[in-house]
């Protein structure tokens, strides 16, 4: 069997060197213009490119004087994405470190509905000690501890998405049942870093 070719389109800036943002031929757009994101995001849909990839960072890069650092952000931007394309795979960072996992997982169980199953998460713990400084810490927690954190943040969020059954909608406006209630169960996690009850409010995908 023939293994098969996959292009992403990695968009940062107006493209990956400083002064990209400054060539003559560089997107019009402004990097807080959604236009340009979705600009972007028609050509690769196509060029048959077969996803999109938005990194992440959550502090200011130290050279904003000379290059433009500062962006939307991802997650956001995908649903804005999502409603602007068909076919291509929509991927964005997240943080296990600097977010919570029930909101995380309805922003993404969200963004699967909106993309027609199309969305993806590129799973970070974040290293940057300018980060931490945003989230009322002094410094970085350990890469033990971020990554041991990762691994029960990802036990949690896949409990939320797996607490829809696939015939838990029943919408029967005949009978006035929506849901069926034995088929939607709470995730109930209790563990080291997080308590979670659950279950998600956002149907399966």
């Amino acid at each position: 069997m023939r293994r098969q070719l996959h292009f992403n389109l990695f968009i940062q800036s107006r493209g990956h060197h400083e002064a990209s943002w400054r060539h003559p031929n560089s997107s019009p757009f402004g990097l807080t213009d959604i236009a340009y994101f979705q600009d972007l995001a028609r050509r690769a849909e196509a060029g048959l490119l077969d996803s999109i990839f938005l990194a992440d960072i959550l502090s200011l890069w130290s050279d904003y004087a000379h290059a433009p650092h500062a962006w939307l952000e991802p997650i956001t931007t995908l649903g804005a994405l999502a409603v602007s394309t068909k076919r291509i795979g929509l991927i964005a960072t997240a943080s296990t470190t600097y977010t919570e996992p029930y909101n995380l997982a309805r922003y993404y169980a969200s963004l699967d509905h909106m993309s027609g199953g199309r969305v993806g998460w590129n799973i970070v713990t974040t290293w940057a000690v300018e980060a931490a400084r945003n989230f009322g810490d002094t410094s970085q927690v350990s890469h033990a501890e971020r990554y041991e954190r990762a691994e029960e943040y990802l036990e949690v969020v896949k409990g939320l998405w797996d607490g829809w059954a696939d015939d838990a909608i029943l919408d029967d406006r005949a009978s006035g049942r929506y849901a069926q209630p034995d088929r939607i169960r709470p995730v109930n996690h209790e563990g080291k870093y997080y308590s979670v009850a659950g279950p998600l409010n956002v149907p399966r995908g």
